[in-house]
């Protein structure tokens, strides 16, 4: 498995499985968009509010999995956040 790690993401979507909760999450910036698995079910995130998120990227079938380990508020990047 290989770490990765993505800051300023907002969620779009919330999805939630037996086997995990699947979040789709989008970057301000850059516009991509990540679907990240949480199969601990402990995560929750609203939709005003980037985060920072990092984790684990599996694959299986072909198909790589963002598994999420760790996420906070980007404080750094918040819409109404202190100004440098």
């Amino acid at each position: 498995m290989v770490n990765f790690s993505a800051n300023n993401l907002y969620l779009v979507k919330n999805i939630k499985y037996d086997k995990a909760n699947v979040f789709i999450f989008k970057d301000h910036y850059t516009n991509r968009t990540y679907k990240l698995y949480d199969y601990s079910k402990s995560f929750q995130f609203t939709n005003d509010i980037p985060y920072c998120i990092a984790g684990k990227i599996n694959s299986a079938n072909n198909q790589l999995y963002l598994i999420i380990e760790t996420a906070k508020e980007d404080k750094k990047n918040l819409p109404n956040g202190p100004k440098p």
